[in-house]
């Protein structure tokens, strides 16, 4: 059923509570089409996410999870940045790092018993399996060294995998040699992904 504006005379309502009515239908169909929506107004809003995942609108923290999960349905990745979206809105917002948070790693059997599937749960609510169209790349934070791991969650939005989930994937791990020399990767859904050094679970 396609998402239409509702027949009324009223005007919508705009900021954050037209986006909290827009996620709330959306929220009964599934994703919202938001790569669809086109609106001629735009704006921003008072709402950053911490690269540790948390949510603040004007300086405070959003307590209530299940409006954190409403929203993150209507977030969208623009070249000029994040934005919830709406029918009727575009409101940027700030994003300290990747929007998401992968806490959750399980192991599952491939298709026909052939390989495995990572499937991966996040902060506000996805469950993605790593393969060819949610790739899971790493990159070196510049100022510790340490690696930033990350997973493809969709159309361009990514999940930062939480270190314990990250370190459950180092002991997956298996070496292979690559153009860059050995590294550590792990498989899933047919597809291969390098995340560290070799040695580096040892």
């Amino acid at each position: 059923m396609p998402y239409l504006k509702p027949m009324t005379d009223d005007p919508a309502p705009s900021g954050l509570a037209g986006v909290t009515a827009a996620a709330k239908v959306a929220g009964a169909r599934g994703l919202p089409p938001v790569h669809l929506w086109h609106p001629e107004h735009c704006g921003e809003i008072d709402i950053r996410i911490r690269k540790d995942g948390v949510w603040f609108h004007e300086g405070s923290p959003i307590g209530r999870e299940a409006l954190v999960r409403l929203f993150s349905t209507v977030l969208r990745l623009d070249p000029d940045g994040y934005h919830l979206v709406t029918p009727v809105e575009k409101l940027k917002i700030q994003v300290e790092d990747a929007p998401f948070i992968a806490t959750r790693v399980d192991v599952l059997p491939g298709k026909d018993g052939v390989g495995d599937i990572l499937r991966f749960e996040t902060n506000v609510g996805d469950v993605v399996e790593a393969g060819p169209g949610n790739a899971i790349r790493v990159e070196t934070d510049a100022a510790s060294g340490e690696p930033r791991p990350y997973l493809h969650v969709r159309r361009g939005l990514e999940a930062l995998i939480a270190r314990p989930v990250f370190y459950e994937l180092v002991e997956l791990a298996a070496e292979r040699d690559t153009p860059e020399g050995p590294r550590l990767g792990v498989a899933s859904n047919g597809a291969w992904f390098p995340i560290a050094p070799a040695g580096a679970h040892r």
